[in-house]
């Protein structure tokens, strides 16, 4: 694994960019200046996040989302494991 986050990302699991060894680690997103915890899914290099909106929940009962477009920065919030 690098230091570097990847480029897109989703809690998803049904989604192709789902990655659990990225998620346990934890990523810290900062959207437009801001810190944001509620990020389901984003994409540096298209600049947008999906955010939920509400309380609302689609049919499957995942929560609704509305993709919202600015300036991403990703980042992990642990350090990277020591290799043995």
């Amino acid at each position: 694994m690098t230091d570097t986050p990847p480029d897109r990302l989703s809690n998803d699991p049904r989604s192709p960019f789902y990655a659990p060894s990225v998620l346990e680690r934890g990523i810290g997103i900062r959207f437009n200046g801001v810190e944001r915890s509620n990020v389901e899914e984003y994409c540096i290099s298209e600049g947008w996040v999906r955010l939920p909106v509400g309380k609302a929940l689609d049919r499957r009962g995942n929560p609704m989302t509305m993709k919202h477009k600015g300036t991403v920065e990703a980042y992990y919030l642990t350090a990277a494991p020591e290799a043995e």
